[in-house]
């Protein structure tokens, strides 16, 4: 039987990675293939199996690098990737206008 803290980190991962995805490119191109195939379950299957293979990824990833680099290292390498990100978005929008 799980522990209530692993039933917690299970919830907050889920509710973070379904927030994330709401909306974005991933479920917009899912709506797009299912509503132009006559199989929307394939459809899904496909999406889903992708998802889970890209956060096997990441998982599997962030657990290696933290036996490498500080938890703190990673959040702060973390933080300064999306605000470079963010800049970068500001900074191209202000360049189209």
């Amino acid at each position: 039987m799980p522990m209530p803290s692993e039933l917690g980190l299970v919830g907050s991962t889920f509710l973070t990675v379904f927030l994330a995805e709401l909306g974005d490119k991933t479920q917009l191109a899912t709506v797009a293939l299912s509503g132009t195939s006559r199989s929307p379950l394939l459809v899904f299957i496909g999406s889903a199996s992708a998802l889970v293979l890209a956060s096997l990824i990441g998982a599997l990833a962030g657990g290696s690098l933290s036996r490498l680099v500080p938890t703190e290292g990673l959040q702060l390498a973390a933080a300064a990737g999306f605000l470079l990100i963010g800049a970068r978005l500001v900074w191209w929008g202000e360049a189209a206008d």
